[in-house]
């Protein structure tokens, strides 16, 4: 399956049913009298967020959606049928943005959320509702209103435990694909990774949920490289692993570059949570490793892990300091949401 996170689609509610002109004529009823029903409700346009999705793919099939018209009203004062609703099933995590692409409508975080997008228009009054002591024999109804119509930009940030990022080929694929099933494509020249991959972690009885994100490079943060779109999805990581390829002879440089590409996207990705480590170390000597990594510890100000996903070297180490971190960093969100509910309640 094909990842796209970001799709343009067209809704338009269903327009309201007429009300319908008519008069009873019954053998034994003298004055028949108006008897003409409502007009149905058009249908609505309702995202939902599912659970087993993590691509917009459909939408690049399918850009427009409308919703039914409403039945028309009847004789016997029979009320139209109102129109079923349309609904758009959409990854969790996905942004739901005006015409703009700026003005944020809903971000649907939550498996089961749902918001109707766009209303069904209302059905028209059939003429048994203009009778009246004055008016006794209405000849007129109204026509269905019509529904709302707008387009929308539908945006996918993943949700995941946490994020590996660092500039192009520094191992993030390979990390991926040897702690999970996940398979990403793999290969020795930057950009082979061109659109987020999920996979998850098994560490004993517990689970992770990793995304490996496309490389950044410099300007990121003003799109060189879709860069801006791929910082949009470490928005929604608890924990970052930052990659850095130990064959580089500029590994505190390389390290800044990204650290200067999240700070100057001003999303809170400079505050999230990191762990650092100095990747493809099968490739160094030890001599080499230690001066490389003493470099990065310099450059970042903290432990740095030395690991090799080829061979396997300092993986399961990276994986239980994650995993450590990613429990952290829930217990924190639980402390925050619940004080957040504890303010509500008093208030």
């Amino acid at each position: 399956m094909k990842f796209l996170d970001e799709a343009k689609v067209y809704i338009k509610s269903g327009d309201g049913g007429a009300g319908c002109v008519s008069f009873r004529r019954e053998k034994y009823v003298e004055f028949g009298g108006p008897d003409g029903g409502d007009g149905g409700r058009g249908g609505d346009v309702i995202v939902e967020c599912v659970k087993d999705l993590n691509t917009l793919i459909d939408f690049r099939y399918k850009q427009h959606f409308k919703g039914a018209r409403g039945t028309h009203g009847m004789g016997s004062n029979r009320t139209g049928k109102s129109a079923p609703p349309i609904i758009l099933k959409v990854p969790v995590g996905t942004q739901i943005l005006d015409e703009d692409r700026e003005t944020l409508i809903a971000d649907m975080t939550e498996e089961g959320q749902r918001l109707v997008l766009a209303r069904g228009g209302d059905g028209g009054r059939g003429n048994t509702q203009f009778k009246s002591s004055t008016n006794q024999a209405p000849r007129h109804a109204e026509p269905g209103f019509p529904g709302e119509e707008r387009w929308i930009w539908l945006r996918l940030k993943l949700i995941a435990d946490a994020g590996l990022i660092g500039l192009p080929n520094a191992g993030k694929s390979t990390f991926l694909a040897t702690v999970t099933r996940a398979r990403p494509k793999i290969a020795d020249y930057p950009f082979t990774t061109l659109h987020p991959n999920l996979g998850v972690a098994y560490i004993g009885e517990s689970e992770m949920v990793l995304a490996d994100i496309p490389g950044l490079i410099e300007g990121a943060h003003e799109g060189a490289g879709l860069g801006d779109r791929f910082l949009g999805h470490i928005e929604r990581c608890g924990v970052l692993l930052h990659l850095v390829d130990g064959t580089s002879e500029t590994v505190a440089e390389d390290y800044r570059t990204v650290r200067d590409e999240l700070n100057a996207y001003d999303a809170g990705l400079e505050t999230k949570r990191e762990v650092v480590a100095l990747s493809k170390c099968d490739a160094l000597t030890e001599d080499m490793i230690e001066e490389r990594h003493g470099e990065l510890s310099d450059a970042c100000g903290q432990e740095v892990l030395v690991l090799s996903s080829a061979s396997g070297k300092g993986v399961d180490t990276a994986l239980h300091r994650l995993r450590a971190e990613v429990v952290s960093y829930r217990e924190q969100e639980a402390v925050a949401e619940n004080e957040e509910v504890a303010e509500e309640t008093a208030s």
